[in-house]
């Protein structure tokens, strides 16, 4: 299939939202380190992001010029390298953050973190779905019962990020270092897989899309994000008494489950 010429306004702000992110992670990084060690990590994140921004040159253009069909496939490509190498720059963030003394680091510094992951990550998804792009959506009815199910996706992914700021922001967490790795490395899995799916809901239901037949995700979501949290944070507050808990999205969790337990009922 032959793709028309790119949106240039959803390229530049596709390559704002990742270049942005990426760029106050790398300070982030650097400025953990001291003396030698600084200059080294700044070589190292200087190489790395001039190879990705090489990479999101092509990847971005094809992305924008899909942006206007019922097709999804490049946008997959680029949340999953987006995801995947902004999680390896948070893993070692947080591993700093983890052998630094404590007090030693800012907490505030620890709050604008989750606050960039929590409006970036969700918000370059619904960037690459770009639902206001859908020109063959065209009943109103359908729209807002796709940006619906698409605003689920958006919360699951700040369930996920809270679950690993909750290994960040407090000055010592009360998780063993097995139940921390667990966390977030499952959290990094789902981060990559269930974003692409969704995406790759839209892609396959092309133009003639029925938001109400796209059950794949909501499945994927109940399992492995509802349950698994709810149980997750259940666990972490009983055994190893961890009250810093979310409550809000633990009742999330508790709502999405009663919501899709009556959708599945209805659908069947």
């Amino acid at each position: 299939m032959v793709l028309p010429p790119p949106d240039r306004r959803h390229v530049c702000l596709t390559t704002l939202v990742i270049m942005g992110s990426m760029a106050v992670m790398d300070a982030y990084l650097v400025e953990q380190n001291q003396g030698p060690r600084k200059i080294g990590v700044c070589i190292i994140v200087l190489v790395g992001d001039v190879c990705f921004l090489l990479v999101l040159r092509y990847v971005a253009v094809w992305v924008g010029a899909e942006v206007r069909t019922a097709k999804r496939g490049y946008a997959m490509i680029l949340w999953f390298l987006y995801i995947f190498v902004l999680e390896i720059k948070l893993y070692f963030i947080f591993q700093n953050y983890k052998a630094a003394r404590r007090g030693a680091a800012d907490p505030v510094a620890r709050k604008a973190l989750t606050l960039l992951l929590s409006v970036c990550v969700p918000g370059l998804f619904l960037l690459l779905v770009a639902l206001d792009r859908m020109e063959y959506v065209r009943t109103f009815r359908k729209r807002e019962d796709l940006r619906g199910r698409l605003f689920w996706v958006a919360l699951d992914l700040l369930d996920l990020l809270d679950m690993q700021a909750n290994l960040w922001e407090p000055p010592r967490t009360g998780l063993p270092l097995w139940a921390e790795g667990l966390t977030f490395f499952y959290c990094y899995m789902l981060l990559l897989v269930l974003p692409c799916v969704a995406l790759s809901e839209v892609s396959m239901q092309g133009e003639h899309i029925a938001p109400q037949k796209m059950m794949l995700y909501p499945v994927l979501s109940l399992a492995t994000v509802n349950v698994v949290a709810v149980l997750a944070r259940a666990a972490n507050m009983a055994l190893f008494r961890d009250s810093r808990v979310s409550a809000i999205f633990v009742g999330k969790n508790v709502v999405a489950l009663a919501t899709k337990a009556c959708t599945f009922l209805e659908y069947r």
